[in-house]
């Protein structure tokens, strides 16, 4: 399927000048290439994961990278066995012959948030409200800033998806449903994540993803719900021609190539029924050849093994279609014996490995890694900084900025200092590993305190007065009496696979809460945590005001701060809001558009 001249047209215009900049140290990585071995060279394409690596196995198969994905953390998180963990496997790469240090990558997608005491931003369906991309890219510099604080030195992020079907459990993951507001604040993180330079002592690199059209699969196309057999959304199919492809889902990645993005991370999903993790069309000839993206493409977590046949055609498959960096967390081993034999055998051409190879060593050079000397320890000078008091206030604007405030009746909020009480309710109000989400410690997230931060409860009792009383229930009882009542509801904690879901009404439990306040008769306000808008049934008539505070993280005073009034309102609505699951999916520019709140909708003070 050929695109169209105009979609060919608005690609290569945006063809940029970053990629330019990574070709420009071929200069060093070639004599570098031209000295390896098969063996080394297929190392370096190879990504084992910390949960399953032996230390010696970095040497012993000349590992290019590991990760930690998941819940594949040292020890209990902190931020010494981190740091200890990172310098530890990249020591070992000293003990190879040509001794080239391997990346560590993690998924960074809302702070270092796998490290407990990191400072963790919203998820980014909350700074798409913001529509404030020199805050996208702040927020990111801190991230990298924290990041290399540990040593690592690596961002499986941005994500650049453009999600059109909020049942998706990842979502919260992208900015907008809006390709155009995607592509301007994925380009912002790419900037704040890679900095000026990306040799800089607190430059890491980042990771467009996952190309192409994540966030356009088909709901029933995907992975099954294990207890309903459902047929979800995660890793489905994307069924678009290619002109639609380019027109919603491809608009973040020139953006991205144009800040001079080092690396970009294969989708799951499939496009039209095949897998892009074997599509020589999407990673050769559109990303590669018409974008002209000059780093390297990585896979997703065993993506290659959704490819059809034995491991051994999936392998092959892969590496023809263009992929250069395999994640095979536990199998990295059998990859890369099986690569290798097919080389030796004629069924891949070193050309083909040659080409990987120096893309991978091209981006090491720019980051500085392939230059004598270079320390392959974190910096200890970056350490006062992590969690710090500064980062944190860079998070809490972030907060205060992704609120969207729905409906204010009655001049409900801001909340006045001058209440003699304030009634607070609700399972997320003194929650935060709720309100942080998914990817936060753990891969799924999980409630409670999980880490260092100040809950909504935590922040309305800071942000009140001595003479105003502050009464707390989980289930809403005891507020009548009060002068005003914030109830916070919302999702439990998930991400990919599990978060998929085909009914998004609001928990019963969530439901019977703010009836429960309803019914005391005192003024009202909703703040709703979730990950994606949410049907709210009547819920919504029950409330005098409602904000959705999408997931906000570790700085809870944020949402304070607009409860209160000492910041104003901001957030825009950067996804449709759906009058009801029928209604469900619903995207800016649909021909039949009739949302509960449009694309854009935000009220203020």
């Amino acid at each position: 399927m050929k695109p169209s001249l105009t979609a060919v047209a608005i690609v290569l215009a945006a063809t940029p000048a970053g990629a330019a900049s990574l070709q420009s140290h071929d200069a060093k990585a070639r004599p570098l290439l031209a000295q390896m071995t098969l063996a080394e060279k297929i190392g370096q394409m190879t990504q084992g994961d910390l949960g399953s690596l032996k230390d010696e196995d970095v040497e012993g198969y000349f590992l290019g990278s590991v990760l930690s994905g998941g819940d594949s953390d040292p020890g209990s998180n902190s931020f010494a066995e981190w740091r200890a963990a990172y310098e530890r496997v990249q020591a070992r790469t000293r003990k190879t012959r040509l001794r080239i240090p391997l990346l560590y990558g993690i998924d960074a997608v809302h702070g270092n948030n796998n490290v407990i005491g990191a400072t963790v931003f919203p998820h980014n369906i909350g700074l798409g409200a913001t529509r404030n991309a020199k805050l996208v890219e702040e927020a990111a510099r801190v991230t990298a800033r924290e990041m290399r604080a540990t040593g690592v030195e690596w961002a499986f992020a941005p994500a650049v998806m453009v999600p059109r079907d909020e049942r998706w459990g990842r979502a919260y993951e992208g900015f907008a449903e809006d390709p155009a507001l995607v592509a301007e604040l994925g380009a912002a993180a790419v900037r704040g994540f890679q900095g000026k330079s990306l040799a800089g002592r607190e430059s890491v690199l980042a990771c467009a993803k996952h190309f192409v059209g994540d966030g356009g699969t088909s709901f029933g196309t995907g992975l099954k719900d294990p207890a309903t057999g459902q047929a979800l959304a995660d890793r489905g199919d994307t069924r678009l021609s290619e002109t639609e492809l380019r027109r919603i889902h491809l608009p973040g990645y020139p953006a991205a190539i144009k800040e001079g993005v080092g690396s970009i991370m294969v989708s799951y999903n499939a496009w039209n029924g095949a897998k892009a993790s074997g599509s020589h069309r999407l990673m050769t000839e559109i990303l590669k050849g018409e974008l002209g993206f000059e780093g390297f493409l990585i896979s997703d977590w065993d993506a290659i093994d959704e490819l059809p046949g034995d491991y051994r055609a999936q392998v092959k498959a892969s590496v023809l279609a263009g992929m250069d960096m395999f994640m095979v967390p536990q199998k990295y081993r059998l990859f890369y014996t099986t690569l290798k034999d097919l080389v030796e055998k004629g069924e891949v051409p070193m050309s083909r490995i040659d080409d990987a190879v120096l893309r991978i060593l091209r981006v090491k050079a720019a980051m500085g890694l392939l230059d004598p000397g270079r320390p392959l320890t974190a910096d200890r000078g970056l350490e006062a900084s992590f969690g710090s008091r500064a980062h944190r206030e860079v998070a809490r604007s972030a907060v205060r900025e992704s609120l969207v405030l729905l409906k204010n009746e009655g001049g409900v909020l801001p909340l006045k200092r001058t209440a003699k009480r304030i009634h607070v309710a609700g399972r997320g109000a003194d929650d935060l590993g709720r309100q942080a989400g998914g990817w936060t410690i753990t891969w799924q997230g999980r409630i409670g305190p999980s880490t260092t931060g100040t809950t909504i409860l935590g922040a309305i009792l800071q942000a009140v007065p001595v003479t105003t009383q502050v009464t707390y229930s989980k289930d809403g009882s005891g507020a009548a009496g009060a002068d005003a009542a914030v109830v916070v509801v919302g999702e439990e904690p998930y991400a990919e696979m599990r978060g998929d879901r085909a009914d998004l009404a609001l928990a019963a439990e969530d439901q019977e809460t703010i009836a429960r306040v309803k019914a005391a008769g005192v003024p009202t306000a909703v703040v709703l945590l979730s990950g994606r808008p949410m049907v709210l049934g009547d819920s919504l008539s029950k409330a005098d005001a409602f904000v959705a505070a999408w997931l906000p993280g570790s700085e809870g005073q944020g949402v304070a701060d607009v409860l209160f009034g000492d910041w104003k309102p901001t957030g825009k609505l950067s996804y449709s809001w759906p009058r009801s699951t029928d209604q469900i999916p619903i995207n800016v520019g649909d021909p039949k558009y009739d949302p509960l709140f449009a694309f854009g909708y935000g009220l203020s003070y």
